[in-house]
C-alpha cells in the first residue's frame, strides 16, 4: 500500500458513525481562531491539541477564550452543554459560518478536534474544510494498543509518541507492559535491586536495558491523559518473574540464584506460593504502582505460570493443605484471588490474562482474552468483563506477509484485511453477554522488535484497522471502502514520522 490522494473529498479513519459530506469548501484563517468557553480539563485537552496540531501539522490556532460575535472571522467554535451528548460523543459541523464541534466531555472534544484536523488541508496561508455534517460515537469503550517494554527497551520519548498515535485514531487505552522475564522496567524505591539489577541483561555481549524513574512515570501518565488516554500498568505474576527473581530471589521457590533471561520463552521459576513474603512484596510493589496510576485497574497478568516448581516444593504443598486446594491450579486461583484482594484493598481492580479462569478468576476480574475468541466467550458467561485480544487478529508481533519477504517475527499471520474483519463480540455469544464485551486491544510483544522503527513498522496501518474495528458501527464497515481511505491517511502518518509497512 501507497499514499495517493483521496478520490473522495474526505478520508477520515475511523469513518464515523453518521457523516455527510456537502461539498462545501471552507476557507480559515491562519492562525485558526478558536472561540470556545471550555472547563478547565476541556482547556487542558484543547491546548495540548493546539500545541500539538501546531508543531506537528503546521496548523497554528489561537483561543479566543469566548463564543463567536457575528462580526469575528470564522473559524472553529466549540460548545460544551452539560450532560447532552453521550460519554465519547460529538458533532460536527463545517458551514459557511464556520466549525463547530458540540460535545459534552473532553473526550467527545478531542475525538471531534481529530476528525476537524482530518477534514482540512492546509493551501496558501489557510485551511481548507471539507463542508460536513458527522455525528460520532464509538462502538466500544475499551479501545486500546499494547507495548511490551521488557524484551525490548523504549525511551521516554517513544511512549510519548506512541500515545500520540492512539489519541489520534481516538484510541483511549494503553496497557503498558513493565516486567517480564527479560527485564523489569519501573522504579520501585523500598525495593532498589529491582532497577539495579532486574533491569538489565547481557546482549550481544554488552550490558542492555533501561527502566523507567518514578517522575517519567508520572510524566507519561499526565501526557496520557491530557490525550484522554489511559495508562494500565501491567505488573507480572505469578510467572515471567525471571527479572524480579534474579534481583529477590528469596521469593522463589528454590532461592536461586537466578540472571535475567537473554532468552524468550516461558521458564520453570515462578514467584512462591506458599510463602507469606512473597505476597508482601508483592504488595509493596503494588501499592507503589496504585499510586503511580490513576487507572481503576492494575493488570497482573496471570499467564503462562508453569506449576512445577509449586508442586515439588514443601511451603506450595503446604498451602495447597490449609487452604484445601486439590490441584496446582487452584493454587494459582488462590494466589490471584489474595492479589484481587489486596487491589480492592487500594480501591484498585484486577485485570488478567484469560489463564486466570484456570481454577476460577476472583469475582469482579476483568478478563484479557488472548488464547482464543472462545476464551472471551467463557469468560463472558462467568460474569466477567473481557477485552478481547486473540492472537489470531490482535498479536502485531505475527507476520502481516509472507515471512520470507518480512522481518523476522514470533510467527503467525495476521495481515491488514484480517485484523480489518474481526468483530470483538463473537457470533455464538448470546446477546445477553454482549455488555460484557468491553472491546478490543491490539498486542505489540517485542522479543524481535528491537527499536522503535520495528515497533511502528509492525504496529502501522495494523493500528489503522484496528480503530475502525473499535469505533465504527460493524454494519457500515467495508474493507474496500477502508483500503481506500487508508491509501490517503498513509501520507499523514508519513507527515508524523510513522515507519508504517507499505504494500
Amino acid at each position: 500500500m501507497t499514499p495517493s490522494e483521496p478520490s473522495s473529498p474526505v478520508s477520515l479513519i475511523p469513518r464515523p458513525v453518521d457523516c455527510r459530506i456537502t461539498g462545501e469548501l471552507l476557507r480559515l484563517p491562519l492562525p485558526v481562531p478558536v472561540y470556545a468557553e471550555v472547563t478547565p480539563a476541556s482547556l487542558s485537552v484543547l491546548q495540548t491539541f493546539m500545541d500539538e496540531t501546531a508543531s506537528a501539522d503546521g496548523v497554528p490556532m489561537k483561543l479566543m477564550g469566548r463564543a463567536r460575535n457575528a462580526d469575528d472571522p470564522i473559524g472553529l467554535s466549540i460548545v460544551m452543554p452539560p450532560d447532552e451528548l453521550a460519554r465519547e460523543a460529538y458533532e460536527l459541523s463545517a458551514t459557511a459560518d464556520g466549525v463547530c464541534i458540540k460535545t459534552s466531555t473532553s473526550s467527545g472534544l478531542l475525538y471531534g478536534l481529530h476528525t476537524w484536523l482530518q477534514l482540512g488541508r492546509v493551501e496558501s496561508g489557510e485551511v481548507l474544510v471539507t463542508g460536513a455534517e458527522i455525528a460520532d460515537y464509538p462502538r466500544f469503550a475499551w479501545r486500546g494498543m499494547h507495548l511490551d517494554v521488557s524484551r525490548h527497551f523504549f525511551p521516554v520519548p517513544f511512549i510519548k509518541k506512541f500515545i500520540d498515535l492512539l489519541a489520534r485514531h481516538k484510541m483511549n487505552v494503553f496497557h503498558w507492559h513493565l516486567c517480564d522475564d527479560q527485564g523489569w522496567r519501573i522504579e520501585i524505591p523500598q525495593y532498589p535491586r529491582l532497577t539495579e539489577i532486574g533491569a538489565w541483561r547481557m546482549e550481544n555481549g554488552e550490558r542492555y536495558g533501561g527502566f523507567y524513574r518514578q517522575e517519567e512515570v508520572a510524566e507519561i501518565v499526565d501526557y496520557a491523559s491530557r490525550r484522554c488516554v489511559t495508562v494500565i500498568p501491567e505488573i507480572e505474576m505469578p510467572g515471567h518473574a525471571t527479572a524480579a527473581l534474579a534481583a529477590y530471589p528469596e521469593y522463589s521457590c528454590t532461592g536461586g540464584p537466578f540472571e535475567v533471561a537473554v532468552t524468550w520463552g516461558v521458564f520453570d521459576d515462578v514467584y512462591c506460593a506458599g510463602n507469606d513474603k512473597t505476597f508482601t512484596f508483592l504488595e509493596t510493589i503494588l501499592a507503589e504502582v496504585a499510586t503511580l496510576f490513576p487507572s481503576q485497574l492494575i493488570h497482573i497478568g496471570g499467564d503462562e505460570c508453569p506449576k512445577e516448581r509449586w508442586r515439588n516444593h514443601a511451603l506450595c504443598r503446604e498451602r495447597m493443605q490449609q487452604e484445601k486446594l486439590h490441584d496446582e491450579d487452584r493454587l494459582q486461583s488462590y494466589f490471584i484471588a489474595r492479589i484481587a484482594g489486596h487491589l480492592h484493598a487500594l480501591k484498585k481492580q484486577l485485570i488478567g490474562w484469560d489463564e486466570i479462569l484456570d481454577g476460577g478468576a476472583p469475582s469482579g476480574s476483568t478478563i484479557m482474552a488472548w488464547r482464543g475468541i472462545d476464551k472471551g466467550v467463557e469468560a463472558a458467561r462467568a460474569g466477567h468483563d473481557v477485552v478481547m485480544c486473540p492472537m489470531s487478529h490482535c498479536y502485531f508481533d505475527h507476520y502481516q506477509a509472507d515471512p520470507d519477504k518480512e522481518p523476522k517475527a514470533i510467527g503467525g499471520f495476521s495481515p491488514l484485511e484480517k485484523v480489518y474483519a474481526f468483530n470483538p463480540i463473537p457470533d455464538d455469544l448470546p446477546d445477553e453477554y454482549h455488555g460484557r464485551i468491553l472491546g478490543a486491544q491490539g498486542n505489540v510483544w517485542t522479543e524481535y522488535m528491537p527499536n522503535s522503527d520495528h515497533v511502528e513498522y509492525m504496529t502501522f496501518p495494523r493500528m489503522c484497522a484496528l480503530s475502525e474495528v473499535l469505533w465504527s458501527p460493524v454494519d457500515s464497515r467495508s474493507w474496500d471502502d477502508f483500503l481506500e481511505r487508508m491509501r490517503s491517511h498513509l501520507g499523514r502518518l508519513e507527515k508524523l514520522g510513522v515507519n508504517y509497512r507499505r504494500e
